[in-house]
C-alpha cells in the first residue's frame, strides 16, 4: 500500500503544471538576444563594408628591349634577372658598317656646302655684271646718239655744200652763156676789123675759162652729191647702230630679273640639296647611336636571348626590362560588385607570397569587362545572349613606399579588398 501511495504522488507530481521563468531569466534571454542582434547587425555592416576578389594580380609595365637596326651583336653586357638602371648599357651592335656610312654622309654633306658656297657669290655677280650690261648699253646708246647727230650735221654740211656748188654751176653756166654770146659778136666785130684781134683773143679765152669753170664746177657738184649720199648713208648706219643699242639696253633690263632669279633658284637647289645631305647624314648618325642599346627604365631584365655574335634583324626583341618601380594590381571584380566602388577608395592588397598586406588605393575601371578585350570575344549566333555575371578589370594603385625593397613582381597573386564604405 505505501508502494502504491508512492507511485501516486510520483504520477501526481508529473501531471502538475510547471511555474514559469523567474524575472532573472527573462531578462538574461533578452539581454543574450540583444547582444547577438547588435553583433550580428556590427557582423552584416562589416561584411557590408567592402568588397573582395581572389581574381587578382600584381601588374607592371614590361618593356620590349628591341633592335632599331639590323647587325651583329658585339657585346651583352646583362644576364636574366639582373637589376638595371634607366640609360644603362645593355648590349651594343658591331658599328664599323654605320661609322662608314657616317664618314660618307659627312664626305657628301661636304661637297654639297662647298657647291653652295660656290654659287651663291654668281647672285651678286649676275647682279653686277647685268647693273654694268645695262649701263654699258645705255653709254652705247649716247654714243650712238651722238654719233647720229654727228652724221645728220655732215648731212647737212654736204647737202649745203651741193646745193652751194650748184647754185655756183647755174652761175657759171649763166656766165658762161653771156660769154659765148660776146664771144660770137666780137668774132663778126673782127671779121670787119672792128675791134682789134686782141680784144678777140681775150674774149675768146675768156669763154673758155668760162668753160672751163663751168666743167669744173659740174664735176664737183658729182662729188658733192656723191659727199650726200655718203652722209645719208652714215645717218642710217648711225641710226642703226642707236636701234641695236637701244635694243640690247631693252634686253638687258628684261633678262636683268630672269637672270637672278636663276640664279637665286640655282642656290636653293644647292641648298635644298645641301639640306638633304644633313638629313642623311644626321640619319646615318642616328643608325650609329642606335648600335648601343640603353635600359628604357630601371627594372629586372628577363626573357634574355641576345648573345655576342647573334645576327639581329630591326625589331627584334632582345630581352625585357621590367619596371617594378611602378607596380599596381589588376582586379577582376564581378560586376555586381562594383555599385559602390570609386576612385580613391582604400583597398587593402593581400600578397600571397608574402603573406603581407598592402595599402592601397582604387585608380580607375576598366572601359570593358575583361570578355570584351578577349582575342576572341564571346558571341552568340542567334543573337539570344546568356546572362553570365560578368567582370570587370579595376585598377588598383599601391600608396607610394608600400613596396620600397621592390620584392613585389608582376603576376603575383593578390587577394584586394575595397573599402567601399
Amino acid at each position: 500500500m505505501a508502494e502504491q501511495a508512492e507511485v501516486k504522488d510520483t504520477l501526481d507530481a508529473g501531471t502538475k503544471p510547471k511555474r514559469g521563468m523567474g524575472a532573472v531569466g527573462w531578462i538574461v534571454l533578452v539581454a543574450v538576444l540583444a547582444v547577438a542582434g547588435f553583433g550580428g547587425m556590427k557582423l552584416w555592416s562589416w561584411l557590408q563594408s567592402y568588397e573582395e576578389t581572389d581574381d587578382a594580380q600584381i601588374d607592371g609595365d614590361i618593356y620590349s628591349v628591341t633592335s632599331r637596326i639590323g647587325g651583329s651583336l658585339k657585346a651583352v653586357y646583362v644576364q636574366d634577372n639582373q637589376q638595371v638602371k634607366a640609360g644603362q648599357l645593355l648590349a651594343e651592335l658591331d658599328p664599323a658598317d654605320y661609322q662608314l656610312a657616317v664618314a660618307q654622309a659627312t664626305a657628301t654633306l661636304n661637297e654639297a656646302r662647298t657647291q653652295v658656297a660656290a654659287v651663291r657669290p654668281n647672285v651678286s655677280i649676275t647682279s653686277t655684271s647685268t647693273d654694268t650690261a645695262v649701263s654699258s648699253y645705255q653709254a652705247d646708246i649716247a654714243g650712238a646718239l651722238a654719233q647720229v647727230a654727228a652724221a645728220q650735221a655732215q648731212a647737212a654740211a654736204a647737202q649745203r655744200d651741193y646745193e652751194s656748188i650748184l647754185a655756183q654751176i647755174r652761175q657759171a653756166e649763166a656766165d658762161q652763156v653771156k660769154t659765148q654770146a660776146d664771144l660770137a659778136r666780137y668774132k663778126q666785130l673782127v671779121a670787119k676789123d672792128e675791134i682789134s684781134k686782141l680784144q678777140y683773143d681775150q674774149v675768146e679765152a675768156s669763154a673758155k675759162s668760162m668753160s672751163a669753170m663751168t666743167d669744173s664746177r659740174k664735176a664737183s657738184a658729182e662729188a658733192a652729191a656723191r659727199n650726200v649720199e655718203a652722209a645719208a648713208r652714215n645717218v642710217e648706219a648711225a641710226q642703226a647702230k642707236l636701234r641695236q643699242a637701244q635694243m640690247h639696253e631693252v634686253e638687258a633690263k628684261q633678262n636683268r630679273p630672269q637672270q637672278i632669279l636663276l640664279q637665286n633658284a640655282l642656290v636653293h637647289v644647292r641648298e635644298a640639296t645641301s639640306s638633304k645631305e644633313q638629313t642623311m647624314l644626321d640619319q646615318a648618325q642616328l643608325n650609329l647611336s642606335y648600335t648601343k642599346i640603353f635600359a628604357p627604365v630601371d627594372g629586372i631584365i628577363g626573357r634574355k636571348n641576345a648573345e655576342p655574335g647573334q645576327q639581329v634583324s630591326p625589331g627584334q626583341q632582345l630581352m625585357a626590362d621590367v619596371a617594378i618601380s611602378n607596380l599596381w594590381v589588376t582586379a577582376n571584380f564581378k560586376e555586381t560588385q562594383l555599385k559602390k566602388m570609386r576612385p580613391k577608395q582604400r583597398v587593402t592588397i593581400h600578397v600571397d607570397a608574402f603573406d603581407q598586406d598592402f595599402e592601397g588605393l582604387v585608380e580607375s575601371v576598366a572601359g570593358a569587362s575583361g570578355a570584351k578585350f578577349s582575342l576572341l570575344p564571346p558571341e552568340n549566333a542567334t543573337g539570344n545572349y546568356v546572362k553570365v555575371v560578368q567582370r570587370v578589370p579595376v585598377r588598383i594603385r599601391l600608396k607610394e613606399g608600400q613596396d620600397a625593397e621592390h620584392r613585389l613582381r608582376p603576376g603575383m597573386s593578390a587577394e584586394p579588398k575595397v573599402w567601399i564604405e
